[in-house]
């Protein structure tokens, strides 16, 4: 542990030039004792590393000097891939193999094109959940994630939309989607994987049992076939709907793309107010109802006449909610 570290803080030095003993504490997460006992173990060992005092002082290497120091762990090479997910990788359970990775790359670098990668880092920022989630965590998900990576079944609870159920999974992979996380995974005795979400385990135990993956699975190809079968199957109706100016600009905002999508492609010539009748497809009359209403007086359904009169039981049911109401008379107080 002490021997990665100090290659770390040698990476360190070598990456960013000065730095002081409690920027090298925060780093590396240890102590500033352990940071001056680290550099003393690096003078014995005959690097040239030195200390400058003042406010713009710290610890430097040599001009000049450069460690080879740089090859990639067999972990680290695997996790390669995450190097630009910091956030997913500590979620996995990886963020030490992924920070000394990029220690390591970014030491490998020639000094104009680090800066540019330092540019990079500094300038773009890949936020993967929605805007309106953080995402979501589970305690299991480094296990499920190792589950993979060494082919073992896992006996899970899991908690669907039938409620709890106990299932025996041999996990083929793991996606990121939305800030959520699904592992892809058969069970035994059946052709097709299936999609669960990881934050839905409520137990796991790993077992010892080695599963053979099926050759050939390509998990992003899956996935895509996934998802287009998913939204094939979400929307089963369209609705008729005028839409005003501002509506139409809003559908862009609260609705998927291929409801936005459908709306513009069917949209007919506007009205003198500048409204227009289009068909978007629908997944149920209860989520027409919850996603319609968030545009409020900017759109009327023309049908299904089930939705219409939906909304306009709600709308009926606001304005009586909101009627004014008289005011009380106040007894002016006493004298």
């Amino acid at each position: 542990m002490r021997a990665s570290r100090l290659i770390s803080l040698l990476m360190l030095l070598q990456a960013h030039g000065r730095m002081t003993a409690a920027q090298l504490a925060e780093r590396l997460e240890v102590s500033t004792r352990t940071v001056y006992r680290d550099v003393e173990a690096l003078h014995t060992a005959g690097i040239p590393l030195y200390g400058e005092a003042g406010h713009a002082g710290g610890y430097r290497l040599v001009e000049g000097w450069r460690t080879r120091l740089t090859g990639l762990t067999a972990q680290e090479a695997e996790r390669l891939f995450l190097a630009g997910l910091p956030g997913p990788a500590a979620e996995l359970g990886y963020g030490a193999a992924v920070a000394a990775l990029q220690l390591k790359l970014h030491a490998a670098l020639p000094p104009e094109l680090a800066d540019r990668a330092a540019r990079i880092q500094e300038r773009f920022h890949l936020d993967t959940p929605n805007w309106y989630a953080d995402g979501d965590t589970s305690p299991h998900l480094p296990d499920v994630a190792e589950a993979v990576w060494r082919q073992r079944r896992i006996a899970v609870r899991y908690r669907s939309w039938a409620g709890e159920v106990d299932r025996v999974l041999e996990p083929y992979g793991l996606v990121l989607k939305g800030g959520r996380w699904y592992a892809v995974a058969g069970r035994p005795g059946r052709d097709e994987p299936a999609t669960y979400r990881v934050n839905q385990v409520l137990s796991l135990t790993t077992s010892d049992e080695e599963f053979t993956r099926p050759a050939g699975f390509d998990l992003p190809a899956w996935w895509r076939e996934h998802v287009a079968r998913f939204r094939a199957h979400l929307h089963r109706d369209d609705a008729t709907v005028r839409l005003s100016p501002r509506g139409r600009e809003r559908l862009r905002e609260v609705a998927s793309e291929l409801v936005a999508a459908s709306a513009e492609r069917t949209a007919g010539p506007p009205d003198d107010a500048g409204w227009v009748t289009a068909v978007i497809p629908i997944e149920s009359l209860t989520h027409a109802h919850g996603d319609l209403l968030r545009l409020g007086a900017d759109v009327e359904v023309l049908a299904p006449a089930a939705l219409r009169e939906r909304l306009a039981a709600t709308a009926a049911d606001l304005a009586a909610l909101y009627a004014p109401r008289p005011v009380p008379e106040v007894s002016p107080p006493p004298p």
